[in-house]
């Protein structure tokens, strides 16, 4: 019986310690990013493109089935999801890869300071860069920035260019069915781009407009009528 408490013992130590360690490390790695790239200015700069779509000039659909599909506790968390990041960090160690666990400030950290090798120093460094991006933004700022820098496929990045290039139409002015079919691709841009996987984006945008009816956004009605709409000839 000893023994076994001083095997768990040590095990519970050699947990710590590996816990210590990656967050030190991703500590580390986040105030190199950011003493490099200082956040603020950062996003000025991305605020500043001609390209930046405001809050307000894009349509509701798009930013609700972008939280419906992404992040559905985006208004409730501040910037950590438990069971999310529960989920990534459990990917990464089991090898499964990217897990799409991270919450939409995490998806924004990742895209404003770091690569998508899943790693869970990586996940850490996140971590530090959501909370600054909580602190010193709001939720509409955050999901503003996301849909602005976000990859869509077919080289458009950002919800301008993938509003324009697919559909040639304002972001303002996007329909339920072109936004829930739009919010669907970042998951796996090269998977789901219009061009030449639409009948799989077809499928992504199925569950995006599914979250919506769950989640209330809208009605049953609405999501069928949505997805039997051909947008692409």
């Amino acid at each position: 019986m000893k023994l076994i408490k001083k095997l768990l013992l040590a095990a519970m130590v050699t947990v710590l310690l590996i816990i210590s360690m990656i967050t030190l490390c991703g500590y580390l790695q986040y105030k190199q990013a950011v003493n490099k790239s200082p956040l603020t200015p950062k996003v000025e700069a991305i605020q500043a493109n001609e390209d930046y779509v405001p809050y307000e000039g894009i349509a509701p659909y798009l930013l609700q089935a972008t939280v419906a599909i992404e992040d559905r506790r985006f208004y409730a968390h501040g910037g950590f999801d438990v069971l999310a990041t529960g989920r990534a960090f459990l990917g990464t160690v089991l090898g499964f890869g990217r897990s799409g666990g991270s919450t939409i400030t995490q998806q924004l950290a990742k895209n404003l300071y770091f690569g998508y090798e899943p790693s869970l120093t990586r996940k850490v460094s996140e971590l530090f860069v959501s909370h600054d991006l909580e602190s010193a933004y709001s939720k509409e700022e955050i999901l503003t920035l996301y849909v602005n820098i976000i990859n869509y496929g077919d080289n458009h990045i950002g919800i301008k260019e993938a509003a324009f290039g697919y559909f040639n139409t304002d972001p303002m002015f996007l329909t339920l069915a072109q936004a829930s079919l739009l919010a669907g691709l970042p998951q796996s841009p090269a998977n789901y781009q219009l061009s030449d996987h639409y009948e799989e984006a077809k499928k992504r945008q199925k569950q995006v407009l599914q979250a919506m009816v769950k989640q209330k956004m809208i009605t049953k009605q609405e999501m069928e009528e949505a997805f039997a709409q051909q947008l692409i000839k």
